[in-house]
């Protein structure tokens, strides 16, 4: 029985079965044999080249000898075989990158675990010592000494080892090469040939030592990039390259079994089987390079930049400025020097492009890019069509600011979470969609659905389906525009028909621009006292508290208004003019110079202008602003930064207001007064308060145009054709761009963005305002003047003599910056604004002549 056994077994040995042990099983054994077979075959060849008197003898036997001794399906039992696995896992491990030092001399080899894995899939025992490190390595013999058909047996027989990552008995890395360093691992071993090597098979050896270059470069490569930081782009990638490394191995298998079982298996006919798979490696490890070579120049340009600036910056504002937060974050900068993502998908469509001409590369690229896009798809069908960014490794073409949130919309005056939380990469954009308009949509249309999200709106819990999966799918394009157009029909219809866009818009137009205003006028009268006071002594909760009356008047519009409750009261510390020149002499309403003036209302100004308004002081009127609480997602349309822009034209209407009602007040009472109505009997005095009267009604009538100009010429217009477009508009971006365009060109036919203008204007307020006070004054001292004049009092002519020159002053300086303004006026209508031209012709009214004093 044990006999029989042993003769079936050794049967089984003698045979090679296809059946019994697979293609891989075969290399790996034929490694683990480098370790353990017998010298034998060199040695028996050499004696009997030195007893044989003929060549032919000589290489049968050497050839018999091989076939019996060299198999290692042949020569082991299984437990031994087992044994040998190990050793050649352990063996096969040359191409790991190293955790610990690299020795420098070894006196023997000892397989030890690595105390950190590069990847999940990395090898975790440490690489073999080299063969120039080993002290006492047994020398081999000289080639020059063998015939050139044992070199060839020999020759073969290294070039299975070395083409799976091993040296061999006469080829050996180049001593320059240190398998602990990823730059030579990446680039790949070079390798020196044993002296004596006969030219023919060193050519033929030589070039198929390129492919063992590329094997080793390219595997190097896919333990690198395997690695959790370099992202699912780069692991698709790697997983692509590594289902061909297995027909690589399939292929050393089969030119393994070829030379133990066919004589007539040269290595020519080596080479010739290998070509195509040459073809594939030179190919890939092209792409190896190209891709370290990238990796190379962002280091040193990070070296040059430091350290990752973004990652700082959003942790401060996450954290509300705690430096402390800067210890948890764990900045790397070689994080930032990784090329993955879209980068990677580049890279790989390029090289496509470039060799677009040979079928075989066309393949295999075609083959990776599609692989490497599957992760870098399904990112963008989650974001197109759930708005969810699921990138953990920052290589999606999206990029979002988490420290950017929807709870800070409240204070965001720069638009910040709907122009900066998701922003594009510009420069890892995949060339399938690399055209702005594709980008746009794309970055479009998973904001607009994550709004959606936000509001409960989107069900994330049914699957993606009918969705493109790999980059070169044809549908891919047709898919994003799909997807945009649902997004966006999805977000305006939640914006104008469940949460009221032209009834907020409206609510907003009877607060901001006053229009059927009653409300105001009675919270004008009952808060009149209140608003006289300076701003820094006003109560904001006791004219909150009148406001609030006045709101809910019986008879007002706003009675009924179901957004009252959102309008509120703020005042400014800074006035209204002086807010705008700072603004508008630099940069125009630049987002972040109104932000910056926002502050003012909380924070002490600096600059000397500001200074010498707060030593004169503003009223609560001139600091008046309304302010409105608007919910989610309409602030995103209705927009801190929006809102700001209806504050300053509520303020400029206010202010016209204002001085048309001290106007009337001055009217009224110059009805009113005796002094005024009656005729004087001193003619010099009579005249002078004709000049006073026209005077007081050149500069009602300018005030009164000027609002109605405002109103009914720039508002009501813009207005109209604001609401015409939300019917009309088609996207979401459109119709906030509408709105910011309606809002701009009001302030600027407004006269509030040009710094000319705005300086006349204050100038002739101011003129208007001061007037009307000084003659409210004049009241009270009139009677006495009268009554002098009539008694021919010398001191009274004195007084009178001052009046009219006090009041020539403020004629000659009304009229003087009237004239300007109206220059102005023609000027920025011919180049500007035309509807500027309306304006200049109702004030033509406001130039009287001196004739008409005595009228």
């Amino acid at each position: 029985m044990t006999s029989q056994a042993t003769e079936n077994g050794t049967q089984r040995r003698s045979v090679p079965s296809r059946e019994v042990l697979s293609q891989t099983d075969r290399v790996v054994n034929a490694i683990s044999q480098h370790h353990h077979r017998s010298r034998s075959v060199k040695l028996t060849a050499l004696d009997q080249q030195s007893r044989a008197s003929e060549g032919e003898k000589m290489v049968s036997r050497a050839s018999s000898t091989r076939h019996r001794e060299r198999s290692p399906l042949r020569a082991q039992p299984e437990k031994q075989q087992g044994e040998n696995v190990r050793a050649a896992s352990t063996e096969s491990s040359s191409t790991t990158s190293a955790i610990h030092q690299q020795p420098k001399m070894v006196s023997n080899s000892e397989v030890t675990l690595l105390s950190t894995a590069l990847s999940p899939l990395a090898l975790r025992v440490s690489p073999p010592p080299l063969s120039h490190q080993v002290q006492g390595l047994k020398k081999t013999m000289f080639l020059d000494k063998m015939g050139i058909d044992v070199q060839h047996a020999v020759i073969m027989e290294d070039l299975l080892y070395v083409l799976l990552g091993s040296e061999g008995q006469y080829i050996r890395f180049h001593e320059r090469y240190n398998p602990f360093a990823e730059a030579d691992r990446l680039s790949g071993p070079e390798f020196r040939l044993a002296k004596g090597l006969d030219p023919s098979l060193r050519d033929l050896t030589k070039n198929l030592l390129k492919l063992a270059t590329h094997r080793s470069s390219v595997e190097a490569f896919i333990e690198i990039q395997s690695k959790t930081e370099y992202g699912v782009v780069n692991h698709a990638l790697c997983a692509a390259i590594r289902h061909i490394m297995k027909e690589y191995l399939a292929l050393m298998s089969d030119m393994e079994y070829k030379m133990l079982t066919s004589p007539s298996f040269t290595l020519n006919t080596f080479h010739i089987e290998t070509m195509d798979m040459a073809r594939k490696l030179t190919e890939l490890n092209y792409i190896v390079q190209q891709i370290s070579r990238k990796e190379e120049s962002v280091a040193e340009y990070a070296d040059e930049l430091g350290t990752d600036f973004d990652k700082i910056m959003e942790t401060l504002k996450a954290n509300d400025g705690n430096l402390n937060a800067l210890n948890n974050i764990g900045i790397s900068k070689t994080t930032s020097m990784i090329t993955k993502g879209g980068d990677v998908i580049k890279l790989l469509t390029d090289r496509l492009y470039s060799v677009s001409g040979d079928p075989a590369a066309r393949e295999l690229l075609t083959y990776l890019v599609r692989e490497a896009s599957r992760p870098y798809m399904k990112m963008l069908n989650m974001w197109l069509h759930r708005g969810i960014i699921a990138d953990p490794f920052n290589e999606f073409l999206i990029k979002e600011q988490k420290s950017i949130r929807r709870e800070r919309l409240d204070e965001d005056y720069t638009d910040e979470y709907w122009d900066k939380r998701y922003t594009l990469r510009k420069d890892d954009l995949p060339p399938q969609i690399g055209d702005s308009r594709t980008c746009d949509k794309i970055l479009l249309a998973g904001k607009f659905l994550n709004v959606v999200r936000e509001c409960g709106g989107v069900d994330v819990s049914n699957e993606i389906k009918d969705a493109p999966e790999t980059i070169d799918d044809p549908r891919l394009l047709s898919n994003i525009n799909t997807a945009y157009a649902h997004a966006n029909g999805y977000l305006l219809s939640l914006l104008i028909n469940t949460h009221k866009l032209s009834e907020r818009l409206t609510s907003l137009k009877h607060y901001f621009f006053l229009d059927q205003a009653d409300f105001f006028t009675n919270f004008m009268d009952v808060a009149s006292h209140e608003l006289r006071k300076p701003a820094k002594n006003v109560s904001t909760s006791k004219l909150q508290s009148l406001l609030d009356l006045a709101l809910r008047q019986p008879g007002s519009i706003t009675a009924t208004d179901p957004f009252k409750e959102d309008i509120s009261v703020q005042l400014n510390e800074v006035g209204l003019t002086e807010w705008l020149m700072r603004i508008v002499s630099v940069s125009g309403l630049d987002p972040r110079d109104i932000a910056a003036m926002q502050l003012s209302t909380t924070t002490p100004a600096t600059d000397k202008s500001s200074e010498r308004d707060d030593k004169k002081g503003i009223t609560g009127i001139q600091a008046l602003q309304f302010d409105f609480r608007m919910p989610f997602p309409l602030s995103l349309v209705i927009s801190r930064k929006t809102i700001l822009r209806y504050q300053l034209l509520f303020r400029h209407l206010v202010a016209l207001k204002h001085i048309e009602q001290l106007l009337g007040v001055a009217w009224l009472d110059q009805a009113k007064t005796a002094a005024w109505a009656r005729r004087s009997k001193s003619v010099p005095l009579q005249k002078w308060k004709s000049k006073v009267w026209n005077l007081r009604a050149k500069m009602l009538v300018f005030i009164q145009q000027v609002l109605y100009f405002s109103t009914t010429e720039v508002v009501e217009p813009n207005w109209c054709l604001l609401m015409a477009g939300i019917s009309d508009v088609n996207t979401v971006d459109a119709l906030m761009q509408n709105h910011v365009d309606f809002l701009d060109t009001c302030l600027k036919e407004c006269m509030l963005t040009n710094s000319k203008l705005l300086r006349v204007m204050a100038k002739l307020m101011s003129a208007c305002r001061l007037f009307a006070t000084y003659t409210t004054q004049l009241s009270k001292t009139l009677p006495g003047i009268d009554s002098e004049t009539a008694d021919a009092d010398s001191g009274a002519v004195d007084k009178v003599t001052r009046l009219e020159s006090i009041l020539l002053q403020y004629e000659q300086n009304f009229d003087h910056h009237l004239k300007i303004l109206m220059d102005a006026l023609n000027y920025y209508a011919a180049t500007e604004t035309v509807v500027l031209l309306s304006l200049c012709a109702r004030l033509e009214v406001c130039m009287i002549s001196e004739a008409r004093n005595g009228l």
